[in-house]
C-alpha cells in the first residue's frame, strides 16, 4: 500500500480523494494555485505545496510543477481526479519515468481511448454497438460528404481528440458540410492541438447512458451498472442518476457482459466510464471512453455500496478486484445527483465571489460533496461546480422526494447558484415520469416552465 499520495487537482474532487486516503491510512499532499490557498483540500491534506498562479496552465496543468511537488514530498503515487491532467497520457508517462504510480489507466490506453476514432474501432472489434460512421480520421470534407451520403443525414462531425462539445457540428444538408467541417476542424485545432475529425450518424433525440468500469492489473474487469446522464446543457451534465430508468435488466446484463470483454481486450486498468447514446428504440451505441473517475461517481457508490475512489487507489497499489469487491455487485435503490454550479439559474452566467452564508442539507439518504464553506471564495478561473448534491431512496420516487427536501434546505448566500433550476426540474412532470432526452433543458428553458 502507498504511504503518501499527491492529489493533482482542486475543489471537491481533491477533498474527496483526501477523504478516501484518510480511510485507507494514507498521507496526502495537496497542490494548489495561489487562488486556492485557503481551500479545504489544502487545509485537510497532511501537506500542501503551492505550484503556481491562478491560471491553470501555470499551476494545475503544469506537469513539471506537479512532478516537482511529488518528488519534493516523496510520494509514491499521484491521483489526478477528473479534468486537468487526468486523461493526459504524457503526464502518465512522466509519472512512470519518475518512479511515481499514476492512479489511472496505462499511458498507451489513455492515448488510445482519447483518440475517439481509435476507441470506436476497439469497441467495434469487441462487439460493442457503434453508430454508423467513419472508421478512422477523415481526409477532408470530400470524404465526409461521400460518407454522409451513404449513411444519410443528419450526421455529426466530431473532433477525434475532443470533448465537452468542442469541435462538434451537426450537419443536416450536404450544402452545409464543407463550411461546418472547416469550423469544427479549426475549433478542434485550437482546443486540442489536433485538427483530426471523424463523422458518425447523428441521433436527433437521444438519451445519454454511461457504464461504470473497474479493472485491476490482473485482467479482472467488473461493471458497476449504468448511469443516466441525459439532463445536460451544451454537452455539460446537470443531473445524473443510477440506475437509468430507460435501461432494462436484460439490456444492462447484455452491455455489461460485452463491456467486460471489451475493456479486458484493450488492457484497461483502474476506473473508467464507457458512454453511449440511446435512440428512440432503446438501442445503445458507443460514443467514447472517459479514462478517469467521473464527476457523477457518487450515484454509483450509493446504489452499489462500492467506494470508487478507494477502489482506484487499491487497484493502483496492486490489490486484486476479488479482494476489493468480495461479493457480486448488486444494484439497490435509486440515486440522483444534482450538480450545484456557481452560475445564474436562468442565464447560466458564471457567478464567482465570496460565499457569505451556507447551509448544507443532510438527513437520511443525502450526501453533499463540496469544498465550499462560509467565507470561501469561488474564483473565476475554474469550472463553476460548487457542490454535488446526491439523494438516494428505495426507488426513484423516494430519491426525487429526498432531493426536493435537500434542495429546499440547501442555502448559498453571496453568489448565484443553479439550485432554483434544479428545484424546477425536480417538479417537472416529464422529468418525474422519466420522459426526457438530451434536448430536455433547452425545451424546459424556452417553454416557460423554468
Amino acid at each position: 500500500m502507498f504511504d503518501k499520495i499527491l492529489i493533482a487537482n482542486r475543489g471537491e474532487i481533491a477533498l474527496r480523494v483526501v477523504c478516501a486516503c484518510k480511510e485507507l491510512g494514507i498521507r496526502t499532499v495537496a497542490v494548489y494555485s495561489e487562488a486556492d490557498r485557503h481551500s479545504l483540500h489544502v487545509r485537510f491534506a497532511d501537506e500542501a505545496i503551492c505550484i503556481g498562479p491562478a491560471k491553470s496552465s501555470r499551476s494545475y496543468l503544469d506537469i513539471p510543477s506537479v512532478i516537482s511537488a511529488a518528488e519534493i514530498t516523496n510520494v509514491q503515487a499521484i491521483h489526478p481526479g477528473y479534468g486537468f491532467l487526468s486523461e493526459n497520457a504524457d503526464f502518465a508517462e512522466v509519472c512512470a519515468d519518475s518512479g511515481i504510480k499514476f492512479i489511472g489507466p496505462k499511458p498507451n490506453v489513455i492515448r488510445t481511448m482519447g483518440l475517439k476514432q481509435c476507441a470506436r474501432q476497439a469497441m467495434k472489434e469487441a462487439g460493442i454497438p457503434v453508430l454508423p460512421g467513419s472508421d478512422g480520421v477523415l481526409s477532408g470534407p470530400d470524404e465526409a460528404l461521400e460518407l454522409a451520403r451513404q449513411i444519410g443525414y443528419p450526421v455529426m462531425l466530431k473532433a477525434a481528440a475532443g470533448g465537452g462539445g468542442r469541435g462538434m457540428r451537426v450537419v443536416t444538408s450536404p450544402d452545409d458540410l464543407p463550411v461546418l467541417f472547416t469550423q469544427a476542424q479549426q475549433e478542434a485545432a485550437a482546443s486540442f492541438s489536433c485538427p483530426d475529425m471523424y463523422l458518425e450518424k447523428f441521433i436527433e433525440s437521444p438519451r445519454h447512458i454511461e457504464f461504470q468500469v473497474l479493472a485491476d492489473e490482473r485482467g479482472d474487469v467488473r461493471i458497476l451498472g449504468e448511469r443516466e446522464c441525459t439532463i445536460q446543457r451544451r454537452h455539460q451534465k446537470l443531473i445524473e442518476e443510477a440506475p437509468s430508468p430507460s435501461v432494462s435488466q436484460e439490456l444492462r446484463e447484455d452491455i455489461s457482459t460485452r463491456l467486460t470483454k471489451a475493456m479486458a481486450d484493450v488492457d484497461y486498468t483502474n476506473a473508467g466510464t464507457v458512454e453511449f447514446l440511446m435512440d428512440e428504440h432503446g438501442n445503445l451505441y458507443f460514443i467514447e471512453v472517459n479514462a478517469r473517475v467521473q464527476v457523477e461517481h457518487p450515484v454509483t457508490e450509493f446504489v452499489t455500496g462500492v467506494d470508487v475512489v478507494k477502489a482506484q487507489i487499491l487497484i493502483a497499489a496492486g490489490v486484486p478486484l476479488s479482494s476489493i469487491l468480495r461479493e457480486p455487485v448488486v444494484i439497490r435503490g435509486h440515486a440522483i445527483e444534482c450538480r450545484i454550479n456557481a452560475e445564474h439559474p436562468k442565464t447560466f452566467a458564471p457567478s464567482p465571489g465570496r460565499i457569505t452564508g451556507l447551509n448544507l442539507p443532510g438527513g437520511v439518504g443525502i450526501r453533499v460533496d463540496t469544498a465550499a464553506y462560509t467565507g470561501s471564495v469561488i474564483p473565476p478561473y475554474y469550472d463553476s461546480l460548487l457542490a454535488k448534491l446526491v439523494a438516494c431512496g428505495r426507488d426513484r420516487n423516494e430519491a426525487i422526494a429526498r432531493m426536493n427536501r435537500a434542495l429546499d434546505m440547501f442555502v448559498v448566500e453571496g453568489i448565484y447558484t443553479s439550485i432554483p433550476l434544479h428545484q424546477r426540474i425536480m417538479a417537472d412532470e416529464d422529468f418525474i415520469a422519466g420522459r426526457f432526452d438530451t434536448h430536455f433543458v433547452n425545451r424546459f428553458m424556452t417553454s416557460g416552465r423554468s
